[in-house]
């Protein structure tokens, strides 16, 4: 399989990238990418490796390939996607939220289900197959943008003032179509391969021209991708900040500039329930959905080590309200973990033989995302306290031969060194303070969508018929005569 130091050379080309009113021209080397590049490159090499137990046959062509990139035909073929992926998450403790297995679950479903991709105006069945088999084959990063940019959130892309805002047919070719218009919200699209651009949210029938799903190189011509500002550059140090210099994912929105897609990399085209049969007819949604929650169960976890540390090198971790804080985050992050083996446990296969995770428990995680991350934090805010506050202002303080003294004195702990406090306590502004904190907070919330379009999946796929019929079964059991 594809090795990292060859990812890293793939993304040498022409792709247009901006950053601060400059075009990047070498991602791979620039400060603003350098280290989520080669963090991805890292998961590369990870799953290249022989011994690390991520590959598998190909179904169709029997090449070892990266078993996150195939749909899981058994159960114990699911186990082994879950192992995998929390592998690759643990490698990054959760803080990248679109590494490479996320969209690759999406367009293995989409590979496993090609007859969803059958009925629109085009049949594109073939289409997805052969990308399933190129991303799976190639060892491809995927990103995708799938939000229309937020011009009106009161109506849809047929409605907006201009032209093709959102993505859109800008002309149909005998090889392929043009299209023109933005989507977002790309993350890690800088440093991806190419990139899925769709649409997730329900569009009308007057919306046909934006009923699209199709893959493009992210150095494809006529595509720029504005990131939002990068904040691997501005940080000084790994020790002052070692999540941001090693996981600081760029989120990008799209431009496409009639951008021409031929038609092999087109997989729905003009067709609004197309739309919602690749997300939603295939699993493609709830393969993904499990891949994050495995990702965010991990980054909780991480979360919990970092507040039971803190309190055990600020010696209250046998204090009452201390233990009760801690096992309130036990509590949640326990939740999470059981959600994603909930959801292995029901799993089941579909009618494609796809073992799909359970639906039930996978959304019912995702409906609490929104409101579980930020209490997590907060928990781990107020037992931290001040002390991410009293920490010297970078790593130049801590070698200075005339500060030194001072900080060894007066910022240490009974149970660690002055450095070890104060690298713990820079670890913890980094993941609750920061900018790049900031971004993972509200990163978080709408993970997945508004809170109320993620609680509108978990109660679709909550069974009320068995509550409902024991309420209604209790009630039958007694009457006003019987009550007297």
């Amino acid at each position: 399989m594809r090795t990292g130091a060859e990812y890293l050379a793939s993304l040498k080309d022409d792709r247009r990238v901006h950053v601060d009113g400059e075009v990047v021209a070498d991602v791979a080397h620039h400060p603003a990418f350098t280290p989520i590049a080669t963090t991805i490159a890292e998961l590369f090499d990870i799953a290249a490796d022989p011994e690390s137990g991520f590959t598998r046959p190909d179904p169709e062509t029997g090449e070892p390939i990266n078993l996150l990139f195939t749909a899981p035909r058994s159960r114990d073929e699911l186990t082994a996607y879950r192992t995998a992926a929390t592998r690759w998450a643990g490698h990054t403790h959760g803080w990248v939220g679109r590494s490479p297995d996320h969209v690759g679950a999406f367009v293995a479903a989409f590979g496993a289900h090609p007859e969803a991709f059958a009925s629109g105006e085009r049949d594109l069945a073939a289409n997805i197959v052969a990308y399933r088999r190129r991303v799976a084959t190639e060892n491809l990063y995927v990103s995708y943008a799938i939000i229309p940019p937020q011009v009106s959130r009161a109506t849809t892309a047929h409605a907006w003032e201009g032209e093709l805002v959102q993505v859109g047919v800008a002309e149909e070719r005998p090889d392929g179509i043009v299209v023109r218009g933005a989507q977002m919200l790309a993350t890690g699209g800088a440093v991806a391969d190419e990139i899925l651009v769709s649409c997730i949210k329900p569009l009308g029938p007057e919306d046909t021209d934006f009923a699209l799903s199709f893959a493009v190189p992210v150095g494809a011509q006529g595509l720029k991708l504005y990131c939002r500002r990068p904040y691997a550059p501005a940080a000084t140090s790994a020790y002052d900040y070692p999540l941001t210099t090693r996981y600081d994912e760029t989120d990008a929105l799209l431009v496409f500039d009639d951008v021409f897609i031929p038609w092999e990399q087109v997989f729905v085209y003009r067709d609004v329930p197309g739309l919602r049969r690749q997300f939603f007819d295939t699993g493609a949604h709830v393969l993904g959905n499990w891949q994050a929650q495995i990702r965010l169960s991990v980054k909780l976890q991480f979360l919990a080590g970092l507040a039971r540390k803190v309190a055990a090198v600020n010696g209250v971790d046998r204090f009452p309200g201390v233990v009760e804080k801690l096992g309130e985050l036990a509590s949640l992050v326990s939740l999470a973990e059981s959600a994603v083996l909930a959801a292995e446990y029901t799993a089941e296969p579909d009618e494609q033989g796809m073992w799909r995770p359970g639906s039930r428990a996978v959304y019912g995680a995702m409906g609490m995302q929104s409101e579980l991350y930020p209490r997590v934090l907060a928990i781990l805010r107020d037992l931290v306290g001040g002390g991410v506050l009293q920490v010297p202002s970078g790593i130049a303080d801590m070698t200075n031969p005339e500060t030194r003294a001072d900080i060894d004195r007066y910022i240490q702990s009974p149970g660690a060194t002055a450095e070890e406090r104060v690298k713990l306590f820079k670890l913890v502004w980094d993941a609750v303070g920061s900018e790049f904190a900031g971004r993972h907070h509200q990163y978080e919330l709408f993970y997945a969508g508004a809170p109320f379009v993620v609680k509108g999946y978990a109660y679709r796929n909550y069974d009320f018929d068995a509550p409902l019929a024991a309420v209604d079964a209790f009630l039958a059991s007694y009457h006003v005569e019987s009550t007297v």
